[in-house]
């Protein structure tokens, strides 16, 4: 049985601070659509003017949200026995989600690509997840 050390507050903190990041997304989305006139519930404009730069702020937070739910389970799980490197992975993916959600702003989709480093860490929370199941059966012996 795995018992929450100490340094599991800084995975917690890291939790909420991407709960943080997630709600700025909401909140530009919403700023957007009153700038650029896209009523609830459409996701998408079709305004040809500016409908890009809508659907890219849209995009930006949508694809955070898909994401989402898989880095909280891999924070949370990776961070039982490695509360360090999930917490330094779990900082990183939100400085990439970040760095993805206004190079997306910019209007050229291909400079999302400056967030890259957020899926670096989400597959490093994957493996730190996975190692963590594995040291939890046993299959790896622990320090």
């Amino acid at each position: 049985m795995a018992v929450l050390s100490k340094e599991y507050g800084y995975v917690i903190l890291t939790g909420a601070a991407s709960f943080v990041l997630v709600t700025h997304l909401a909140v530009k989305v919403a700023k957007a659509r009153k700038k650029y006139n896209v009523e609830y519930p459409t996701m998408y404009s079709t305004d040809p003017e500016h409908g890009h730069i809508f659907n890219c702020i849209q995009r930006a937070h949508q694809n955070t949200l898909e994401v989402y739910p898989a880095f909280l389970f891999f924070l949370g799980t990776g961070g039982v026995y490695h509360p360090r490197v999930a917490t330094g992975l779990g900082i990183t993916w939100i400085l990439g989600r970040i760095l993805y959600a206004y190079g997306y702003y910019t209007g050229d989709p291909k400079n999302r690509r400056r967030g890259a480093i957020g899926s670096a860490a989400l597959i490093g929370l994957v493996g730190t997840g996975v190692y963590s199941a594995c040291q939890h059966l046993g299959w790896i012996c622990q320090d």
